[in-house]
């Protein structure tokens, strides 16, 4: 058995990695082209609007709320340890914010919006109605991409705004009801302790996983291979893709704000 085999296989994963993220990068920026040259689709952006928007906040306002709770919880519990449980608002208010707030948005995002916008392209793909959009003239990035990856850049910085109330909501009711905590106090620690760039942070996540959901999303269904097992395998690729990108775009935001 050649010694060099298993350095060679990494690489060729390696070399095939690279060129994978290389195609997406140059695919994206043709995207984001798109978005700001006309002619504008205006009835399919307010679609994506509603479909990543409006259709998303019931799975994103109970995740926020339940998983504000437990993190309340988890909190008092460990800090009863060591006598410091007056740092529960505090903590769960920094934790939503920076941290779980928009990654947990952006994973919902990619698990709802992202498969199925590459499940619908991809069926486009293999029925063919791709190939007649450029028959009739009409570019499928313009006409597909471009207003859902706005759409998505838009809207879910919303969608991290109000799961980040809701996450600070869900850690009040639970301290007040079981940890005996008083509301005035609770909220005043909670808005003391926040700053702008804890919500600047917060808000400019939310675009950049909107993005990354969408982007993905997108290039997954138009890439496709032929038949039902491609649209099953985009679809699966899209959300693994969409989430890895997600918790990696989150650690490189993380050290741009808060590394100093």
């Amino acid at each position: 058995m050649n010694a060099a085999a298993p350095l060679a296989t990494l690489g060729r994963a390696t070399l095939a990695m690279l060129g994978a993220v290389g195609r997406f990068t140059i695919w994206l920026g043709q995207v984001l082209s798109h978005v700001l040259r006309p002619p504008f689709y205006a009835r399919e952006f307010r679609n994506a609007l509603m479909q990543i928007g409006y259709l998303s906040l019931p799975v994103v306002g109970l995740t926020a709320l339940f998983t504000g709770g437990a993190l309340a919880l988890q909190i008092y519990a460990g800090s009863s340890r060591f006598d410091a449980q007056f740092a529960v608002p505090q903590i769960v208010a920094i934790g939503v914010v920076r941290e779980l707030g928009p990654v947990m948005v952006g994973l919902m995002i990619a698990a709802r919006v992202t498969s199925s916008i590459a499940a619908e392209i991809a069926t486009m793909r293999v029925t063919e109605q791709i190939d007649a959009l450029v028959t009739l003239s009409t570019h499928p990035l313009k006409y597909l991409a471009a207003p859902r990856v706005l759409a998505g850049v838009v809207v879910v910085p919303l969608l991290v705004a109000v799961g980040d109330i809701l996450g600070i909501l869900g850690g009040w009711l639970v301290a007040v009801t079981r940890l005996d905590f008083a509301t005035h106090e609770y909220l005043q620690n909670t808005v003391d302790f926040l700053d702008a760039t804890d919500i600047t942070s917060s808000l400019v996540k939310g675009a950049a996983f909107g993005l990354i959901a969408t982007a993905t999303g997108c290039y997954a269904g138009m890439n496709a291979g032929r038949g039902a097992i491609g649209v099953g395998r985009a679809t699966k690729s899209s959300v693994v893709m969409a989430a890895v990108m997600v918790l990696a775009a989150n650690l490189l935001l993380t050290e741009m704000f808060f590394s100093r």
